[in-house]
C-alpha cells in the first residue's frame, strides 16, 4: 500500500488527522473528510506555495473561480479549469505526501 492508499485509508476509518502530521496534510484530509470550512481555516495561514496551492483548490471546490485564480498565481501553478476536483486533491496528495 503506498502514502497516498494509506492516506486514504486513514480519512475513511479516523474522525481526526493525525496529530504530528503538517499542516497542509491536516487542511486536505479536513477537504476530503467532507470538513471544507476547518480546511480552508488551515490552509489560509500557510504562507508557503503549497499552502497557496491547497488555498486555491478550496476555493475551487467552493466554486469561487475568481479567489481561486489568485491563490494559483500566488502559488505559482497554473489555474485549473479542466482537471477534475478530485483529480487535482489526488496530485497535491501525491506531491505532499512524497516531500514527508
Amino acid at each position: 500500500m503506498n502514502d497516498l492508499e494509506k492516506f486514504i485509508k486513514h480519512i475513511a476509518e479516523e474522525d481526526n488527522p493525525g496529530e504530528d502530521w503538517s499542516g497542509l496534510i491536516k487542511s486536505l484530509w479536513w477537504v476530503k473528510k467532507g470538513n471544507w470550512e476547518k480546511a480552508h481555516n488551515i490552509a489560509q495561514d500557510i504562507a508557503t506555495n503549497d499552502g497557496s496551492w491547497i488555498h486555491a483548490y478550496l476555493h475551487r471546490v467552493e466554486g469561487d473561480l475568481g479567489n481561486a485564480e489568485y491563490w494559483y498565481r500566488r502559488a505559482g501553478k497554473p489555474v485549473k479549469t479542466r482537471e477534475s476536483l478530485d483529480m487535482e486533491w489526488t496530485e497535491i496528495c501525491e506531491e505532499l505526501l512524497e516531500e514527508k
